[in-house]
């Protein structure tokens, strides 16, 4: 039987979504900044280049970074919730009984 994860609770799950939202919000400053940052070495190094390519690289970088902030954000959530703990493993007989 699956144990109860501690996201369950209405309470934990509050404060770990509050928690994880407010990293998503510095993310996407840090992000913005990036990108900022970006376009700016992009315009010193090509000049007057093609508008296409200060699209492409503000989506394609702050898109990037936006998508690996919300995964490790949930990574963090999981684990730092005790959520991780609470996952059966169906193995966990079969690795004792070979040792």
């Amino acid at each position: 039987m699956a144990k109860r994860s501690p996201l369950e609770d209405p309470a934990t799950a509050a404060h770990a979504w509050a928690r994880y939202r407010r990293l998503m919000r510095l993310m996407f400053l840090v992000t913005v900044m990036v990108v900022a940052l970006a376009m700016l070495l992009v315009y010193r190094e090509n000049g007057t280049a093609s508008v296409h390519l200060f699209i492409a690289t503000a989506l394609g970088l702050g898109l990037t970074m936006l998508l690996l902030s919300a995964l490790m954000g949930l990574v963090f959530l999981s684990s730092g919730t005790g959520h991780d703990e609470a996952v059966a493993d169906p193995l966990e007989d079969s690795d004792e009984r070979k040792r």
